[in-house]
């Protein structure tokens, strides 16, 4: 239809709202055509506010629409394995939110099943292709730092603390993989590794701090076995280190920040917030005892128009821009199930040391 790539929404939810929608207006090369949600109702109230055609509250009818080519599954982690699989049986293209499943061999049958049958398909892991991520990974590409020695990431999330909203239960049980580490570890490790390169090797420990989980609503008290603070030791093929510390519930003083040190200098991205409208902020020096500078990312980096949308928003239409060029011009921009993949092993790998107490080899 005129050219767009066509989408079809399962899950009418928050982050739909909130990021995918906003996201996909932006780019003219998308048209959102359909959304489904088990509750007709709100099926056709979000149709309604954004001006969506098709409100549809059957699986089966979304991904069988004509007017779809490309199917984003949005509901919660352990739903996605039924929206992928109909996607792919209809012979649509199809997005997921990451995690991808809680399995790792389920996401791998899936992406063998997405292949085998010529289906394209997208992650969310969408942090790698911010314009402040891929210039920073130019700039140590380019040498501005010469070479690099260590990798430094501190991540400290407002959210996954001991009270959580009714929405937010499945963050608790440990077979949903939907946890402070998984999580927010897929995004950041996806982002920092998509920059610097993959460690070699690995040494990690995770803390359970949080025994129970109430749900605010209710008052519901459940049994929580997840880690609540996560700290990952590594190093690389050329000898430089990696620390790295992911914390959960943080009240107060939360964002993120990434050091970055070389042989001739210095890089650090930062925020004051984990995920959210605020933008990334890069300084920079060389040299010795210099000054940090803010280092603005120059204007080649943007694919985008203009908008008023927020940080974590422009991340993931991104994402979509990247994939409209992959669709046009048969690139490998945007992550795939095959990245979604390499960051399952690599969650099961730091469980794995820690509770080993062992280092544990990436390559």
């Amino acid at each position: 239809m005129n050219g767009k790539i066509r989408v079809g929404i399962v899950g009418a939810g928050t982050w739909a709202e909130y990021g995918h929608i906003p996201s996909l207006k932006l780019l003219p090369q998308y048209e959102i055509t359909a959304i489904f949600s088990r509750s007709q109702e709100k099926a056709n109230q979000v149709a309604a506010q954004h001006g969506i055609r098709h409100a549809l509250n059957s699986l089966e009818a979304l991904v069988a629409h004509p007017e779809v080519d490309l199917v984003l599954v949005l509901n919660p982690a352990p739903s996605h394995e039924q929206a992928i699989r109909a996607a792919i049986a209809a012979g649509k293209e199809v997005y997921s939110e990451w995690p991808l499943t809680p399995s790792k061999a389920v996401s791998q049958e899936l992406m063998e099943l997405a292949d085998r049958a010529g289906v394209r398909h997208i992650v969310g892991l969408q942090r790698r292709l911010g314009p402040d991520y891929r210039y920073v990974r130019d700039l140590l590409r380019d040498g501005y730092i010469g070479e690099l020695r260590s990798v430094r990431l501190h991540v400290s999330v407002e959210y996954f603390q001991q009270r959580r909203l009714q929405s937010l239960y499945f963050t608790v049980p440990a077979e949903n993989f939907s946890s402070l580490l998984s999580i927010y570890g897929g995004h950041f490790f996806d982002a920092v590794f998509a920059m610097v390169g993959h460690p070699d090797s690995i040494h990690a420990l995770t803390v359970n701090q949080f025994k129970e989980v109430t749900l605010t609503e209710s008052g519901t008290v459940l049994p929580h076995t997840l880690a609540d603070q996560v700290v990952v030791s590594g190093s690389f093929a050329n000898g430089a280190v990696l620390t790295a510390h992911l914390e959960a519930g943080k009240r107060n003083n939360f964002g993120w920040q990434l050091d970055l040190t070389g042989s001739a200098g210095d890089l650090k991205i930062s925020n004051h917030t984990s995920f959210g409208n605020a933008f990334n902020v890069i300084e920079g020096a060389q040299g010795d005892a210099q000054p940090m500078r803010v280092l603005p990312v120059p204007e080649a980096y943007n694919w985008l128009p203009p908008s008023d949308l927020g940080g974590s928003q422009l991340e993931l239409t991104n994402l979509y821009a990247a994939y409209a060029r992959d669709v046009r011009d048969g690139t490998r921009l945007a992550p795939t199930f095959a990245d979604a993949l390499a960051m399952h092993e690599l969650i099961e790998k730091i469980e794995a040391s820690s509770s080993g107490g062992q280092r544990v080899q990436l390559n």
